[in-house]
């Protein structure tokens, strides 16, 4: 099996070195990241610059661009025939909810699955981050369960593991999306010269969290992994909808 690597914090985060590690040895791995953090890049491409890519002294690759350029840079250039699995990650921090819309780790996952690959992004939820060993080895987990059997080539799974030891992790659970309520605020402060500045708030806290959800299965333990799909189409609303046309 060999795998692309991606994430969307940067070539040198530790939680990609942590999971390239983990699946190096269970797999051949290439590894082809941004050369800075482009977390919220979501799926958006460079167009207006040229892309370089850099291999580093570990063998990496380094790119001056975003999560979905690496993707699409590594499988259409940088390596030697497709391979047969995409790994977002380790993202530094979750990716649960409406945060899979603004999510480079996501967005790195995507392209893949826009390239016909089945694909996998891997977030740590925590304060302080400290146990991404944990969400590699329950990487490296899910994706020898993959050797015996294959995901479709549309599929995206989502997995959020909880910063914890990986003996206090109570199990895996298969989840929906939960929701946040709306973002805070902008955050305005002055730069040195006194000029109006302007910094993102933090997200919304939890609405729809119960049983189910994402939010619910890391908050009590568990690593969620959600199947995600490319179809934005709000199919429940076509026939309601072509209904209202007509009467107009």
């Amino acid at each position: 099996m060999k795998i692309l690597v991606s994430n969307d914090d940067g070539v040198h985060a530790p939680g990609i070195k942590a999971l390239t590690d983990a699946l190096a040895a269970i797999a051949e791995t290439v590894t082809v990241a941004p050369d800075r953090n482009c977390s919220g890049a979501s799926n958006s491409l460079t167009l207006t610059n040229p892309l370089r890519a850099q291999r580093l002294e570990n063998g990496y690759y380094q790119v001056n661009g975003t999560p979905t350029d690496c993707v699409h840079l590594a499988i259409r250039e940088l390596m030697d025939g497709e391979p047969d699995l995409v790994v977002s990650g380790i993202n530094a921090g979750a990716n649960l909810g409406d945060d899979t819309l603004y999510s480079g780790t996501v967005a790195a996952a995507m392209e893949g699955r826009h390239l016909g690959l089945p694909t996998i992004a891997v977030s740590l939820v925590g304060r302080k981050l400290e146990h991404y060993d944990t969400a590699a080895a329950i990487t490296a987990q899910i994706v020898q369960g993959l050797l015996a059997n294959p995901l479709p080539s549309e599929q995206i799974l989502n997995i959020n593991v909880p910063d914890l030891p990986l003996e206090q992790i109570q199990g895996i659970r298969v989840t929906r999306l939960g929701a946040r309520h709306k973002a805070e605020g902008m955050v305005k402060t002055q730069d040195p010269a006194g000029r109006d500045i302007y910094w993102l708030g933090p997200p919304g806290g939890e609405q729809d969290a119960g049983d189910g959800t994402d939010f619910h299965a890391v908050a009590n333990g568990y690593v969620s992994v959600t199947p995600l799909t490319v179809d934005l189409t709000a199919h429940s609303q076509l026939a309601p909808l072509t209904q209202w046309f007509n009467q107009l």
